[in-house]
């Protein structure tokens, strides 16, 4: 019965969601107190409940309850424990049951952590949380049910994709969802913004650290997807523009836009209505990729459904989120303030250029990622958008956005003066012009390397000199202070190590037999013997390969290709040794004869490819900096406060 009780707990949720997300709204407007009271209890209960189905179907899991439909599909009972957890959401039910639990946990978050805003202002964000929920309720209630029974009950059940089991692929779903999930938070207090009529400072004070928690787990959840699909894919990549990819690229490319965006609206009060447009963005584009991800437009590693039937209602669902919001937003911008003046040479002008050139960025992603669907929708042949198109568009807006980063950290607010650039930044734009051609010298001239590595070094520079400068004066340094410039020199660090990394990565696709020796560059791999082994759930081949530089042992590597019976699903699991440096990466392919004498494999040799995922945590934690400055949190409960005693 518990697979019931998680199954009715759903029902339940749906019914609550639907009165917080009324009830609260109907309050503020009309102002009952009692109504808009009731935002924060059902925000808990509702939670209560849908955790109350996660772990009902959690425990099918562990249990092996092959009667539920979506379990006797993702699991068996040689899946190891840690996977069969993981299984919950390893499929589209699942995944979609994961996305209402963390927009419950979201929305909890809320309602405690706001005993300082205004209740109307709590009551709004409640509501419009609420009503988000019932759409992704009715989603999972009428499409997508996990707790669908199976009747006869099999004896085993499937198993996992065989690509999901991986430790990265236990943490990477839930956090690449916490940020998905958590832009709907910043979208929810723009649309309460609009309802009430206030854009104010207090309202982007309040947005802004809940912008940033998600941020966070975007930036994570993207990277670690990277990492996953680098470790586990076997071809070495890192990055393929991959729709998928491309929809959890385009949220976070609007939501950077959006810090930054808000940070003007708090601090100068200007770009309310462009702050509003970016909220309700990076949630839109967070819903399209969940319909990209589940509706069976397309083909990817990455994408959980086929079924077209949950497609449109995903379509549907993102078509009244848009049009009620930008309906909103353009009944209400008439009365949104254009706030303080600003000069050409700015801050906010810096700031301002950066978020729209992002905007632009997202929209090129955007345009490569949906125009074959549409090409393909209309009947008008086949089309293939890969890394040429991004390349080629992408990365130009990216250099500017890089220049400008360094303009933004040491340009003044309302003003400053061309001089007051020119004179610091000359000797930094020399010093990254030598350093970038140093570079690219040393290891062999490439324009495309040096143009690279002084748009790090540029960034690097431009960020330590002002952080150097305010050290060596007197005064407390707020958090907010140190996380921007550990933000700022994780993008140079990631910007260095994909440039070098792409610059001078060396690749070898070879038929091997043992004994034989493949040379890289310094390094030389012999494959000693290829054996077999078994797992807990699959059977593997798996190769010895040494591995020496200048005579010198360096390390053994054991790349394996695995088959898990369940599903005849050959899987590589390719063998890496890393350091800061560089990466030794081998995976083993298909034997080219009957007696297995010789195989297929690969051999990559990526310099600094740790660089990336080196400068991604550097802006995660420079994120978690900047939420955890206390300072900025206590100012804003203050402004909060006096905005509910001004209400």
């Amino acid at each position: 019965m518990i697979v019931e009780l998680g199954h009715y707990a759903l029902i339940l949720a749906l019914l609550v969601a639907l009165l917080q997300g009324i009830l609260p709204l109907v309050g503020a407007a009309t102002r009952n107190w009692h109504w808009q009271s009731l935002a924060r209890p059902a925000a808990i209960m509702q939670f209560l409940l849908v955790s109350l189905a996660f772990a009902a179907l959690a425990y099918a899991f562990q249990e092996n309850d092959f009667s539920v439909r979506y379990v006797a599909d993702h699991s068996n009972t040689r899946l190891p424990l840690m996977y069969r957890f993981a299984a919950v959401w390893g499929g589209h039910e699942g995944s979609l049951l994961l996305w209402l639990e963390l927009l419950a946990i979201w929305t909890v978050a809320v309602a405690i952590f706001s005993r300082q805003m205004p209740l109307a202002m709590v009551a709004r964000v409640i509501a419009v949380l609420g009503l988000t929920s019932t759409g992704f309720l009715l989603f999972v209630l009428t499409t997508s049910n996990p707790f669908e029974r199976l009747f006869p009950v099999p004896m085993e059940g499937k198993d996992l994709n065989p690509l999901l089991q991986d430790p990265g692929l236990v943490i990477h779903p839930p956090m690449l969802y916490m940020g998905y999930v958590g832009f709907s938070v910043a979208f929810a207090f723009a649309i309460a913004a609009l309802l009430a009529g206030r854009l104010d400072v207090a309202w982007a004070r309040w947005s802004r650290p809940w912008t940033l928690v998600a941020w966070v787990f975007l930036s994570f959840g993207i990277g670690l997807g990277s990492w996953w699909a680098y470790n586990e894919l076997g071809w070495g990549g890192w990055w393929f523009w991959d729709p998928v990819e491309n929809a959890s690229l385009m949220p976070w490319l609007c939501g950077t836009a959006l810090i930054h965006s808000l940070m003007v609206t708090e601090k100068r009060g200007s770009f309310k209505a462009w702050t509003v447009l970016l909220a309700i963005s990076a949630f839109s584009l967070s819903l399209l990729g969940t319909f990209l991800v589940r509706s069976g437009v397309l083909n990817s590693v990455h994408a959980f459904a086929s079924d077209p039937t949950r497609g449109v209602f995903i379509l549907v669902f993102l078509a009244l989120v848009v049009g009620s919001s930008l309906t909103l937003f353009a009944w209400r911008a008439g009365a949104v303030s254009l706030g303080a003046k600003m000069a050409w040479v700015s801050r906010e002008s810096v700031l301002l250029s950066n978020s729209v050139l992002l905007v632009v960025a997202t929209a090129a992603v955007l345009l490569g990622t949906l125009y074959p669907m549409v090409i393909d929708a209309l009947n008008m042949g086949k089309l293939s958008v890969g890394p040429p198109y991004f390349n080629t568009v992408f990365v130009p807006l990216m250099v500017p956005v890089l220049f400008l980063m360094v303009l933004g950290v040491r340009a003044r607010w309302r003003e400053s003066t061309l001089q007051e650039w020119l004179q610091p930044l000359r000797r930094i734009a020399v010093a990254a012009l030598l350093g970038g051609g140093m570079v690219a010298l040393y290891f062999g001239w490439s324009w495309g390397v040096a143009g690279g590595m002084a748009l790090g070094i540029w960034v690097i520079l431009g960020t330590l000199e002002p952080a150097v400068e305010r050290l060596r004066k007197p005064g407390k340094i707020p958090l907010s202070f140190f996380a921007m410039h550990c933000a700022h020199l994780g993008m140079a660090v990631l910007v260095i190590g994909v440039t070098l990394v792409k610059g001078y990565e060396v690749e070898k696709d070879v038929r091997i037999a043992a004994g034989d020796t493949v040379t890289l560059g310094d390094y030389s791999f012999e494959l000693q013997r290829v054996t077999e082994v078994t797992g807990p759930n699959y059977v593997a081949k798996r190769a010895e390969v040494l591995v020496k530089r200048k005579g010198d042992t360096v390390t053994t590597l054991f790349p394996e290709k695995r088959r898990y019976p369940s599903t005849a699903m050959p899987m590589t699991e390719a063998a890496i040794d890393t350091n800061l440096w560089r990466d030794l990466y081998v995976s083993l392919g298909e034997p080219l004869n009957n007696p297995e004498q010789e195989w297929s494999m690969r051999f990559y040799l990526k310099p600094f490819l740790s660089w990336i995922w080196l400068g991604v945590l550097m802006m995660v934690f420079g994120g978690l900096l900047a939420v955890s400055d206390k300072r900025y949190r206590r100012s804003a409960e203050a402004r909060l406060a006096g905005a509910g005693a001004t209400a």
